[in-house]
């Protein structure tokens, strides 16, 4: 059942189960994506060792949406969140953005995060363009939203075409299109709103989230599908050498979405991972 905490930045929401020491799960960006959509499946497992704390981020059509970009909006979100249920320490798995997200959390509140999953997406293209072919594929769509183009995107997360079902693609379409999730997925991913970002970021002197991976203090496991078409998984180089305590596991067959496509052996790792006796 999908619970709700009032902030004064709007309403939160949340699935809360299990029971356990709290784990946080930070969903990815996308059309459509929701925190369930990421990680129903992978519940029955984790829940069984963990209090498993779904957030809706603001601005994907759950939550209240805010006045901020959505990225910008999360990691605040997420310390919300935190105070609002009474937790100062917690085990975080994030999906691609918010994998980011988590990975800022772990850089700006280190005592906040007590172990850090990753799945995809965090780091920075070493040997491939950027943006890769899933992001440019999401592009399109934010630009011209079609069916034809969400299917073509949705084909680009996973290595098993199998997964792109008709209901998959009928549940990711309604929501994706509603106006206003439409709107804050281009605040992030419309061309204008793309190039504004990069030129932001060109004339910064803050130092981007990446360069500043030797400050986490979490152990972390980097866990990234081998054939990722969204975030190649040469990003994975960086963190895996800055990250003082970072652990890599590469899943082959299998693209964006590892904790969809290789679901029992992603839980397996990832439990192996937190429950091990050097937490």
């Amino acid at each position: 059942m999908l619970k709700e905490l009032a902030t004064e930045q709007g309403v939160l929401r949340y699935h809360d189960v299990g029971a356990g020491p709290p784990l946080l799960l930070l969903h990815g960006s996308g059309p459509g994506v929701t925190g369930w959509r990421n990680y129903e499946g992978n519940l029955p497992s984790l829940s069984r060792h963990f209090r498993c704390l779904v957030l809706e981020f603001p601005g994907f059509g759950v939550s209240d949406p805010t006045d901020q970009h959505p990225m910008l909006a999360a990691p605040a979100s997420v310390i919300r969140f935190l105070d609002g249920l009474g937790l100062d320490r917690v085990d975080v798995v994030g999906n691609s953005m918010g994998g980011i997200v988590a990975t800022q959390l772990a850089i700006s509140h280190p005592d906040l995060v007590r172990s850090l999953v990753t799945i995809g997406g965090m780091g920075k293209n070493i040997f491939s363009p950027f943006p890769g072919e899933g992001i440019n594929l999401l592009i399109e769509f934010t630009e011209e939203p079609t069916r034809e183009r969400l299917i073509q995107w949705l084909r680009s997360m996973v290595w098993n075409q199998d997964l792109v079902t008709e209901q998959l693609v009928e549940d990711r379409w309604a929501q994706a299109t509603e106006p206003e999730t439409l709107e804050f997925s281009r605040r992030m991913y419309g061309r204008a709103a793309m190039e504004a970002r990069a030129a932001a970021a060109a004339a910064s002197d803050a130092p981007p989230y990446w360069a500043m991976l030797h400050k986490i203090k979490a152990r972390t496991l980097i866990t990234w599908g081998r054939d990722d078409r969204v975030s190649p998984v040469d990003m994975a180089l960086l963190p895996m050498r800055t990250i003082p305590e970072a652990e890599v596991h590469v899943f082959p067959n299998c693209g964006h979405w590892v904790m969809i496509e290789q679901k029992e052996a992603w839980e397996a790792t990832v439990l192996a991972f937190l429950t091990r006796g050097d937490r």
